[in-house]
Parts: structure tokens; sequence; C-alpha cells
């Protein structure tokens, strides 16, 4: 009998690895991604003190506003630019980018490039 695999599962193992390696400090702190089949979310998160300094998704409602009629490659654009805006304003400018064991191609890149054009750096 085949079995199915467990796409999700495959990618917390990928995430886990990538943990072990990735830490968020004040100075720069971890800039965490997960992506559900309609929506992306976004978190900068200080790991020492265990705490989200921000985040943004594309259920909030300014950005909901912004992202209705496109496609979700655009939307999570426009998440990136707006996280990157909020962790400015926090007088966070450099960060670690935790891809969340997605790979990085379609909307995990497309967020990248778009936190990227808004001045932040990874």
């Amino acid at each position: 009998m085949i079995k199915k695999i467990d796409r999700n599962k495959n990618r917390q193992k990928r995430h886990y690895k990538m943990r072990n390696k990735i830490q968020g400090t004040p100075e720069r702190p971890r800039l965490n991604v997960f992506r559900s089949s309609s929506n992306i979310f976004v978190q900068v998160i200080d790991d020492t003190k265990g705490v989200t300094i921000a985040a943004a998704s594309t259920l909030d409602n300014d950005i909901k506003e912004k992202v209705s009629g496109l496609n979700k490659t655009e939307a999570a654009k426009i998440v990136g630019q707006e996280i990157a805006k909020k962790s400015i304003d926090k007088g966070i400018e450099a960060v670690v980018f935790d891809r969340g064991g997605y790979l990085y191609h379609g909307r995990v890149k497309s967020l990248a490039d778009g936190a990227r054009e808004s001045g932040l750096k990874f």
C-alpha cells in the first residue's frame, strides 16, 4: 500500500532544522513567514526575549484593502513592504530571514523582495 506524503510534516522538519541554526537577537531579529493556502503571515521576532516586535498579514484591515483583486504573489509583496515599514518605524533595519521551511520561490520570494525594496536588510 502506498502512503500519502504529508507535505506539511516535511516542511516542519525542514523548519526545525533551520531553527537550530537561526536565532533572532535584539539587534537583528528573525523575520518568520507562515504561508497558508490563501493568506500569508509574517512576524519579526526577538528570540532572546520571546517577543513579537512587529507583524503583518493579508488579513490586516489596511492591507486587506490593498490586496483585494490581486493574486497571492502580488499580495505577498505588499505584505513584505508593510512589515518593512513597521519594523523600520520600530528601529529595526536588519533581520534574519526565516522562510519557515518553505522553498524560496513564489510568495516567499515575493515577500522577501518587497521587504528589501522598502529598506529592510537581510
